[in-house]
């Protein structure tokens, strides 16, 4: 049975799992046009999707032995249809295309295993469609995580963290009171998300902050150590989200437009200052009446936006010609960076080992043109061994030792002239080691006897 949200990628990869086969074995049914994306390290994104056209659709259904209507109610992207196999000669064929899941229905996380085994009789792995804003497992007290971020991780355990769990019984009245307003919940949701994740990269420098060191400590499971850097950045979006409820609630809250109308000075502009009354209210209903001041100093927040934008519009103001004021509207340069993307980042760094620089603009021509001088010639001998296998064993054995000897000596040197040049280049001499699979003594040793050399 599908679950709710379900991608269909994710049905499918349970299904074979119920047959015993491989998720690959059973795509072999379907005629794939294209291949799912992939990280950076090779592995397929938990958030491929696939989108099947009609005949791939039945199938689908056939293999479940689950009627298409309820594979329509329960899984998004079913009746989704791509015109790269839903039409031309090949229609009748049952045909798959790979799409990533963001751009078919929207953000993709893990579901809770849990769950998935009460409903399913498996824990398995399940990936749905989940907004930001519903990540939190009720039953369960788990934070479903991204499922488009390359980190082993499907859910952070909010078993001591009951504040998180409480903020998603909250939202739903948030919610509501977001469309009596005549506002989209995942406008509101998106902006407070936006506000209090600015915080949290400044949060870093606050002395006075308390509360998220503490969460993030339990959802690394008691201890984040050396690895801080990398839970800030997983755990943030789960450590963050009492106060992204409770700034939502309180924009949406026509008295907050009202203090920040006064706190303005009215029709009469006055200058923002530490002692701002609309930062301090927003500060206490955070839990913090310390955080005012360090508000009232950020200029360039979406949080200072919505708010010029709500006493403009009490002040008739009007902008740009075509410019359409929107105290919701969230800037595509306020918006805060994703897990994914920052993962990638921490990932491209740790590789960088210690020279961010480019290759090309560290390494000589000449030396680049050396190295792969020394690639070619190791290549072309072993070329000229295929079908050498024929004639006596003294001819076949000196023609494959002799090129191999050759092209063993190739590309050792070019090696050392790799080797010297990304320690040249700043690159750790021990990671330089590993990557040639020598002890970094031999490694020192071998560049040594090349500089005599030279």
């Amino acid at each position: 049975m599908p679950l709710a949200g379900e991608l269909t990628a994710s049905l499918i990869s349970r299904v074979a799992a119920r047959y015993g086969l491989a998720a690959s074995s059973v795509m072999r049914l379907w005629t794939c046009r294209n291949s799912p994306s992939r990280h950076d390290g090779g592995g397929v994104r938990a958030d491929a999707e696939v989108v099947l056209n009609g005949a791939g659709r039945g199938v689908l259904a056939e293999l479940c032995g689950v009627e298409p209507a309820v594979l329509a109610r329960a899984l998004p992207s079913f009746t989704v249809d791509d015109p790269t196999i839903s039409t031309g000669r090949d229609a009748s064929l049952a045909q798959a295309r790979w799409r990533a899941a963001v751009a078919v229905a929207g953000d993709a996380a893990f579901g809770c295993r849990l769950c998935t085994a009460r409903r399913t009789g498996q824990a398995l792995r399940a990936v749905r469609y989940v907004p930001r804003r519903q990540r939190v497992c009720l039953r369960h007290g788990r934070w479903l995580l991204d499922a488009d971020a390359d980190q082993p991780l499907e859910h952070l355990d909010l078993r001591l963290l009951p504040e998180v769990v409480a903020a998603q019984r909250r939202w739903p009245g948030v919610a509501r009171r977001a469309v009596r307003a005549g506002v989209e919940p995942q406008q509101a949701f998106t902006l407070a998300h936006a506000v209090v994740a600015r915080w949290w990269e400044q949060a870093l420098y606050w002395e006075q902050e308390e509360v998220w060191p503490r969460r993030l400590h339990h959802l690394a499971g008691g201890n984040a150590g050396s690895q801080l850097g990398w839970w800030r950045i997983v755990g943030r979006d789960a450590a963050i989200f009492p106060e992204v409820t409770a700034v939502a609630q309180a924009l949406l809250e026509p008295a907050m437009a009202e203090v920040a109308w006064r706190a303005s000075g009215g029709m009469q502009p006055r200058a923002r200052g530490a002692d701002d009354a609309f930062c301090h209210r927003l500060g206490e209903l955070v839990g913090r009446t310390w955080l005012g001041p360090e508000l009232a100093a950020d200029h360039g927040s979406p949080l200072n936006d919505w708010r010029g934008a709500i006493v403009r519009a009490r002040r008739h103001e009007t902008g740009p010609a075509g410019w359409r004021e929107d105290p919701w509207r969230l800037k595509r340069e306020q918006q805060p960076a994703t897990m994914a993307g920052q993962l990638r980042v921490l990932a491209a760094e740790a590789r960088s080992g210690g020279s961010g620089t480019r290759w090309r603009a560290t390494v000589s021509a000449e030396q680049r043109f050396r190295i792969t001088q020394l690639v070619d010639e190791a290549r072309e001998q072993l070329v000229e061994l295929r079908g050498v296998h024929s004639g006596t064993t003294a001819e076949v054995a000196r023609t494959l030792l002799e090129h191999l000897s050759r092209s063993a000596a190739l590309i050792d040197e070019a090696l050392v002239h790799t080797a010297t040049a990304a320690v040249a280049a700043g690159v750790a001499l021990e990671e330089v080691a590993a990557w040639s699979r020598l002890s970094a003594q031999e490694l020192a040793e071998v560049l040594a006897a090349g500089e005599v050399g030279d």
